[in-house]
């Protein structure tokens, strides 16, 4: 039976699948601190932008970025802090909402020293979630209470049993370490206190900024990620109700041996949708899966194709709309007529109930008219399907265009929301501009 697997892997999945992106702004900014640099960078969201947006809404990364939309295939990037550490791939410098673009110092600093902080309690507070499924402090947590260490459940519920006193007890240790040994001194740089100096070691020396950047660089990066880590397992945790091992492990499950259980995320099943083990449900859902995967790996081309070449002609001539005369992506679907919407449900209903066919005979996603990975004779292509004799050959083929569509699914998304928000649809979307 599918078990289902903590938000921590959808976390990862995000990390694994996102290529340099940032989220432009929309306000008008020229940062006047010395290091300020305008820039034209992209304005393209990647295939995990949209996740990256969720993430930075916890991470309260340092750096800036203010876009001021001057033409539909340019944007002018202000970046104040692009040189400092944690400006590192696969987002590089990426402050979506701009905090950072006045070039302030004093804010910069102080950000990055609660991130750095949050981070390194974030990291301690994956590991408590999964330690007390293995061990735990023999004795009493509170003698007067009758409560043992062993009494207090893990996760969410731990909240509702502690007692006051320990409450209490949490609230005073933590003002002395932000006193004493955690406090930021100004002539240290982020995150290098006197009790916890390098990476936070206790009692450790001072860290040099230039021959430990790549070590500082990955305590950040692994501060972040360790945020949105312990946001999924709480979300999971709170929605779900485990705390257990099924969170960072994968469960068995009835279908982890199918195509498409790969890295990063293995089985990953979390509203359990497969948990009942139906077969033909699974074979049902795979195939819509490929065929999404395989329609949206062309729509990201149908943004860019536009841009570079229209049909000539009439869209229709009767209401005298030329194809050049359409505007590009969102805005079409305003300008496109009620004849024309009729002509695409036809034919969508033509390939659904004719070409994309499910045989229960074949294999998802195999149709008689698009056989092996969508190709073969059909009223487009006029070619044999492809074949390959060895079986391994074939395995690898058929997990590359499922993981291929499960990106330009998430691509699509990403070129729409930017299309949505920011309104671009030119170069500026896949190419860096000049």
């Amino acid at each position: 039976m599918a078990k289902p697997m903590s938000l921590l892997a959808a976390a990862g999945a995000g990390a694994y699948l996102c290529s340099e992106a940032f989220v432009p702004g929309t306000g008008v900014a020229r940062a006047q601190a010395p290091t300020s640099q305008l820039r034209t960078a992209h304005s393209s969201l990647s295939s995990s932008a949209v996740l990256g947006v969720a993430a930075a809404g916890a991470l309260a990364a340092a750096g800036g970025v203010a876009v001021v939309p001057r033409t539909r295939k340019a944007a002018v990037v202000c970046k104040s802090f692009e040189n400092e550490l944690g400006a590192t791939l696969p987002f590089k410098y990426f402050d979506p909402l701009g905090m950072a673009k006045d070039g302030d110092q004093e804010t910069f600093r102080r950000r990055r020293i609660a991130e750095i902080k949050n981070g390194r309690v974030a990291m301690w507070a994956c590991m408590g979630y999964i330690v007390p499924e293995y061990f735990r402090w023999p004795g009493y947590c509170s003698p007067s209470a009758d409560l043992k260490f062993a009494d207090i459940p893990n996760g969410i519920q731990a909240l509702y049993k502690m007692p006051a006193e320990a409450w209490a007890q949490i609230a005073v240790f933590i003002g002395f370490l932000e006193l004493f040994p955690c406090r930021q001194e100004k002539d240290r740089i982020p995150g290098d206190a006197p009790g916890f100096g390098k990476l936070g070691l206790p009692f450790a020396t001072k860290a040099d900024p230039e021959a430990n950047r790549r070590s500082l660089e990955a305590e950040i990066n692994n501060g972040r990620l360790a945020m949105v880590a312990i946001t999924g397992m709480i979300s999971q945790n709170a929605f779900f109700g485990t705390t257990g091992a099924d969170m960072w492990l994968p469960g068995a499950s009835a279908f982890e041996g199918e195509l498409g259980v790969q890295a990063p995320v293995g089985y990953w099943d979390p509203l359990g949708l497969s948990a009942d083990g139906d077969v033909e449900a699974f074979k049902r859902r795979r195939a819509v899966e490929l065929k999404h995967g395989r329609i949206c790996q062309g729509r990201p081309v149908g943004y860019i194709v536009p841009e570079y070449f229209r049909w000539p002609g009439y869209l229709s001539p009767e209401k005298g709309i030329k194809f050049a005369d359409m505007p590009h992506g969102i805005a079409a679907v305003s300008k496109v007529p009620l004849e024309g919407w009729v002509q695409i449900a036809l034919f969508i209903g033509h390939m659904e109930g004719y070409f994309w066919r499910q045989d229960p005979k074949r294999a998802p996603g195999d149709y008689e008219g698009y056989g092996f990975l969508g190709t073969g004779k059909n009223f487009i292509f006029n070619f044999e399907p492809i074949e390959f004799k060895d079986a391994e050959v074939k395995k690898t083929k058929l997990r590359a265009e499922i993981a291929n569509g499960r990106l330009a699914m998430v691509a699509l998304m990403a070129m729409l929301f930017q299309n949505g928000t920011v309104g671009t649809t030119g170069p500026a979307m896949w190419l860096p501009a000049a």
